[in-house]
């Protein structure tokens, strides 16, 4: 599928940013958050197919007649005992029969597009580079990570990041006040237009060429926005099944979305299935962290993401998590939900070795310094209400190498080490 960009200058100044606001419709200038904003020249991307439905992206899509709304639910009625975990093992068969379909690629596929436009292949660089401007912005770490893959690698994965953190950003960031289903419904039309491709703007532009290189499918992207539609209607979840199901579609599905651009090793024996069950347990992982670390700041939202049968049986209720009081009742609980999180990490850490070694890096380095944030709650006296845990900085640039030293191992040494210390 070709895509070429035209892009068309003004000579005003003007913020602009990740291309969302509120009502979602196509816009191009923005901020990135109260915290940054950028002052680039004024521009409009277009978009030139042989099969367009839109004519510039900057306009409002609804306005030609074509706009359809369309939602998408991963459990129909029908599917309403089947587990959460059962749901999302169909998401992971599916992507790795996608990759094995395609082989375990150790380079992209090698897209030729129909149509050449001049000029197009530096658009579509640029849009790579602002991708990455980004995601040095805003994860540093797994930015300088990045770096050690290959130029195709790192570009995909920059792509993937923004449109992320654009989606999450649509029910916590600057705008969520004003966002709504229809709204979501109007992002995930546009996400299907953009592995169509038809991308809205630069951003859409770098992910479109992406998934049209590397076997990555629409669903765990789908199931991203259905996640955010989860946090418009729902602020408790009763149980730990309930909990891994929403874990999975804010974070699991970011693992989903990654391995096939980061690439499986070529000497790893371990089965597709075993590599994409530990991305997503690496996502399970930070989410769960990231709940564990929050719960102070949720409760004054009026949100708590933990399970209420379990806080149930611990002899704990909402207005315990509200009053934000550390009991002896409060550090059992938590002693437990730490430690479901570091078995999801330990499940993780198993697969992070078969990924390609450029890969390993930057995925090892995440999972050794989000796990630290556990340990922060602890010597926090798990008072998760008032104090956030968070990594010290020579604690961040500590761990680099140590990730680093793992990453250099190969998935048939850690086999042959495994081997002996059985024998």
């Amino acid at each position: 599928m070709a895509i070429a960009l035209l892009r068309v200058f003004s000579p005003i100044e003007f913020p602009i940013g990740l291309g969302v606001e509120g009502d979602l419709r196509g816009k191009v200038v923005t901020k990135y958050d109260g915290n940054l904003e950028r002052k680039k020249q004024r521009w409009k991307m277009c978009s030139l197919y042989t099969d367009s439905k839109y004519a510039c992206v900057s306009f409002d899509p609804e306005g030609n007649g074509n706009f359809m709304i369309r939602s998408s639910m991963v459990a129909s009625p029908r599917e309403e005992f089947i587990s959460s975990e059962q749901r999302v093992y169909d998401v992971v068969l599916k992507q790795a029969a996608l990759v094995r379909e395609q082989g375990r690629l150790t380079t992209p596929l090698d897209v030729k597009p129909d149509m050449a436009v001049p000029g197009a292949l530096y658009l579509l660089k640029e849009a790579y580079d602002r991708c990455g401007e980004v995601c040095a912005e805003y994860a540093k770490t797994f930015y300088l990570g990045t770096l050690l893959m290959t130029p195709e690698r790192r570009r995909a994965i920059w792509a993937i990041y923004v449109w992320c953190r654009r989606t999450d950003e649509l029910v916590d960031g600057p705008n969520a006040s004003h966002i709504t289903p229809s709204a979501l419904d109007r992002w995930e039309s546009r996400l299907e237009d953009l592995f169509a491709g038809r991308p809205y703007d630069m951003f859409d532009a770098a992910l479109s060429d992406t998934v049209s290189q590397f076997p990555v499918d629409i669903q765990p992207f789908k199931d991203m926005v259905e996640g955010m539609r989860l946090d418009l209607k729902k602020s408790r979840y009763k149980n730990f099944d309930e909990l891994y199901l929403y874990c999975y579609y804010v974070a699991g599905t970011v693992g989903l979305m990654s391995v096939p651009v980061m690439g499986i090793a070529p000497e790893s024996q371990a089965t597709t299935e075993s590599v994409y069950n530990a991305a997503l347990s690496l996502g399970i992982a930070n989410q769960l962290t990231n709940i564990l670390r929050d719960v102070g700041e949720d409760a004054r939202r009026g949100r708590i993401y933990l399970p209420q049968d379990e806080l149930a049986q611990a002899g704990l209720s909402d207005e315990d998590v509200f009053s934000g009081k550390v009991t002896d009742k409060w550090r059992n609980f938590m002693k437990k939900q730490i430690k479901r999180a570091r078995m999801f990490f330990q499940e993780a850490e198993k697969g992070v070795t078969e990924l390609s070694q450029a890969s390993r890096w930057p995925v090892l380095a995440s999972l050794l310094l989000y796990r630290q944030i556990l340990d922060e709650i602890e010597k926090n006296d798990y008072n998760n209400f008032t104090k956030r845990a968070y990594v010290s900085k020579a604690k961040k640039l500590a761990s680099l190498p140590i990730a680093y030293g793992r990453s250099l191992i190969s998935p048939a040494s850690i086999k042959r080490q495994s081997s002996l210390l059985k024998g």
